[in-house]
């Protein structure tokens, strides 16, 4: 069994035998949420089959060194960025390829290099294994040169692919792979991993995570009150519970903060939407504890459609995401929008 690998043991205990045998599926798709372990995951199984478990780890995008390396190349221009696509190796036989560039995409450069790096014989052993961290984030291209690959793979290659939405990749590319899915984790099972690791503010990180150990131990506390403060804001005066001068302020605040991406903030209006629907709904628990008489004062006053509707106009800003779209002026049409509909 994998060490040190928290939830979804069924799925753990399955991809472990597979490691003992000799016949390996050569595309295998991991899925779910994120923060659940995906990549974790797939390092431990590629540690099982060729070895090097400590080389291997030293690919972790949660290190601090690897998280400053991909922060460092949003800066970069694009052909830069083309010159020199962002893969991590520090193992010969492992090789990693998570999302680059300001938009965070598996790009055409990465799979090119893939399926030239693929053609390589092992160094050691009897195969090599690929990464594709986050491979729901291909654009077009990047995606049918994938499928070029997967069309003729050789022997010796095992890829391993994670995505939150495995529905957002190519049928054929879905087709070709070996599904697995991984779900939340218990609140026991939190627990279980939150005095593991000694995190503090052990049950607010639980309540805050939804089953995800991943976001559990790498959420900063203070940041996210900081970001729940200002969408709390948004969703009072879009609900017209709260003067346009409050978003003003908090917006104004907002836009220079470089470091302070849109997809961050979405992240919290979508747990601060959950829980005034549960508390509208009065079911399920919700994970803002602290602030519930603001949310329920929320809840008292929109509708179920109000909620829907802001959701998918939160689902719309998560596509255009990936357009680089400024977050001030893509705030402050989602005030006005929501603010018009109540």
């Amino acid at each position: 069994m994998f060490e040190d690998f928290h939830g979804n043991r069924a799925t753990a205990e399955t991809l472990f035998a597979m490691t003992q045998q000799e016949r390996i599926p050569q595309t295998l798709l991991l899925d779910g949420a994120e923060g659940l372990g995906k990549a974790t995951l797939a390092r431990r199984f590629a540690a099982a089959l060729i070895g090097g478990a400590s080389k291997i780890e030293q690919d972790d995008l949660s290190l601090e060194a690897n998280a400053e390396i991909v922060a460092d190349r949003e800066k970069w221009p694009a052909d830069k960025r083309n010159d020199d696509p962002l893969v991590f190796a520090t193992h010969p036989d492992f090789l990693s390829f998570p999302p680059d560039g300001p938009l965070r995409q598996i790009t055409i450069e990465q799979m090119r290099m893939l399926k030239e790096r693929a053609q390589f014989k092992p160094l050691h052993g009897a195969r090599r294994v690929f990464l594709i961290d986050q491979i729901d984030r291909a654009n077009e291209q990047a995606a049918n040169s994938l499928l070029k690959t997967l069309e003729e793979p050789p022997e010796h290659m095992i890829l391993i692919m994670t995505a939150e939405n495995p529905y957002d990749l190519l049928p054929t590319i879905r087709s070709r792979s070996v599904p697995f899915h991984l779900g939340p984790l218990s609140n026991d099972e939190m627990r279980a991993f939150v005095s593991a690791r000694d995190l503090s503010d052990g049950d607010r990180r639980i309540a805050l995570a939804a089953g995800s150990p991943g976001l559990a131990v790498s959420m900063d506390l203070d940041a996210y009150d900081e970001r729940r403060t200002a969408m709390l804001a948004l969703l009072q005066v879009a609900a017209n519970r709260a003067p346009f001068a409050l978003w003003v302020k908090h917006a104004e605040a907002l836009a220079p903060r470089k470091t302070e991406k849109l997809d961050l903030l979405l992240n919290v209006l979508y747990v601060l939407l959950e829980d005034v629907l549960l508390l509208a709904e009065k079911t399920g628990e919700i994970r803002n504890v602290d602030i519930q008489k603001d949310l329920q004062a929320l809840a008292s006053h929109v509708s179920f459609d109000w909620i829907r509707a802001a959701v998918k106009k939160v689902d719309d800003l998560g596509e255009l995401v990936r357009r680089n779209i400024q977050k001030s002026i893509a705030l402050d049409a989602l005030v006005v929008e929501l603010r018009q509909s109540i």
